[in-house]
C-alpha cells in the first residue's frame, strides 16, 4: 500500500466533483485545497470534515470526526484509508436547457394548437458541498455539468412546460407576442425551480428563458400564418373586401379559361354571375332611392306632413295649403307678364 503524504486537485477543470484517486492516508499529510473548493473527506461511506482553501496538516485538531473512526498509532504513521473528494465551488454559467419535444398549446387568441419550443440557460453554484456530495455525487469519480443537466432535465422540462402552459392561458398571451414577456417568465421560473435544487446544496445563480418559438412547416402554425393574412386582408378593404375577392376569382377564372376549358369558363361565368347580381343590387337601391325622391309630394307648411301634389288642404291637419304664384317673363325684354298674355306688355312681341 503506497502511502500518501500530498494531496492535492489534479482533475479536469470543468468538473463540480472530483474523487482523489487514492485512499491510504496518514497523519500529518498535507492537503492543498484550491481557491474556490472544498475538500470533502469519507470514511466508511460517511461524509466526515469539509477543509476550505489553503494548506491543511492531517491532524486530530482539524479533522475531529475522522479521527474517531481511525486507530491513531503511537507514532501516527500508520496508513488509514479515507477518500477525499474535491468540490468546485466557482460559478457555472453556461448551464444549457431546451425543449425536446414541443409544448402543444392552445394559442388563446385565434383558439389554435400551436406547437412552442423553449431554450435558454442558467448558473449554478455549489453552496454546500457535503450534502452536495453526499446526495447527488455519491460514488462515482467525476461528476460535470451534463451530468446535473441529466439529472434534474425531467424536472426542469415538468417545471418549464407546465409554466409556459399556465401563463399563456391564465394572461391570455398570444404566442406571436411572448417574446415580449421572456424577461417577466425568467425570473418567475428561477424562483420556481430553486426549492428542488436547493434540496442538493445547488443555488442558481441566474435563470434565462432566451427564446419560444413555433416550427415553421407545422400544419397549425401555416394555417395561422394564412388566417392572419387573410384577417390583413380584410383590415385594409373593410366592407368592400368580399366584392374584392370576388373580381379576384373573376381574374384568376379568366386567365384559367384556355387551360380549365368549359369548366374554366363555367367558374368564369358564375363568379360574373355573381359580381354581375351584385352590381343590378346596387343600382336596383340606387334606382329605388331616386324613384321615392322624385314620387314623394311637397310638405305641408304646418304639420311637414308629406301632402299630395295641388292638394289645397292639408289631409293631417286640414290647414289650408299658400300655392307657390308662378310668375313668367318676356323672353325678349324680360318684363313680368300674365300667365295668359299673349302679347309682352314692355315690347309687344308676342309671347
Amino acid at each position: 500500500m503506497n502511502i500518501i503524504d500530498r494531496v492535492k486537485y489534479n482533475g479536469p477543470g470543468d468538473v463540480f466533483a472530483w474523487r482523489w484517486p487514492h485512499d491510504s492516508l496518514v497523519w500529518g499529510t498535507q492537503v492543498i485545497v484550491n481557491q474556490a473548493q472544498e475538500a470533502v473527506f469519507y470514511k466508511d461511506g460517511k461524509a466526515l470534515d469539509v477543509l476550505g482553501p489553503g494548506r491543511h496538516t492531517l491532524k486530530s485538531a482539524n479533522i475531529p470526526l475522522l479521527e474517531h473512526l481511525v486507530n491513531i498509532s503511537f507514532d501516527n504513521q500508520s496508513p488509514f484509508a479515507a477518500e477525499i473528494y474535491y468540490v468546485n465551488k466557482a460559478v457555472n454559467l453556461n448551464m444549457k436547457w431546451g425543449t425536446q419535444e414541443p409544448i402543444p398549446i392552445l394559442e388563446p387568441v385565434y383558439n389554435i394548437y400551436i406547437p412552442l419550443r423553449a431554450f435558454g440557460q442558467f448558473g449554478i453554484k455549489i453552496t454546500d458541498a457535503k450534502k452536495f456530495v453526499t446526495t447527488l455525487v455519491g460514488t462515482v469519480d467525476e461528476f460535470d455539468a451534463e451530468q446535473i443537466l441529466n439529472y434534474f432535465r425531467g424536472h426542469l422540462m415538468s417545471r418549464i412546460k407546465d409554466f409556459i402552459s399556465k401563463k399563456v392561458i391564465n394572461d391570455r398571451i398570444s404566442v406571436l407576442n411572448i417574446s415580449a414577456h421572456l424577461n417577466e417568465m425568467s425570473a418567475a421560473l428561477q424562483n420556481d425551480i430553486m426549492a428542488e435544487f436547493k434540496r442538493f446544496g445547488i443555488e442558481i445563480v441566474n435563470f434565462y428563458l432566451n427564446s419560444i418559438n413555433v416550427p415553421q412547416n407545422d400544419d397549425s402554425v401555416i394555417r395561422l400564418k394564412e388566417i392572419l393574412a387573410k384577417k390583413a386582408e380584410f383590415d385594409i378593404y373593410g366592407e368592400t373586401y368580399n366584392t374584392v375577392k370576388m373580381f379576384d376569382v373573376a381574374e384568376k377564372a379568366a386567365s384559367n379559361e384556355g387551360a380549365g376549358g368549359v369548366a374554366g369558363a363555367g367558374v368564369g361565368m358564375g363568379v360574373g354571375f355573381g359580381i354581375g347580381n351584385q352590381m343590378m343590387k346596387l343600382n336596383s337601391t340606387s334606382m329605388e332611392n331616386e324613384q321615392s325622391t322624385i314620387m314623394a309630394g311637397p310638405s305641408c307648411s304646418s304639420c311637414q306632413q308629406t301632402i299630395p301634389q295641388g292638394a289645397k288642404f292639408c289631409p293631417s291637419c286640414g290647414s289650408e295649403q299658400v300655392q307657390a304664384q308662378v310668375k313668367k317673363f318676356c323672353v325678349d325684354c324680360g318684363t313680368e307678364r300674365s300667365l295668359d298674355a299673349k302679347f309682352c306688355p314692355g315690347c309687344g312681341k308676342k309671347q
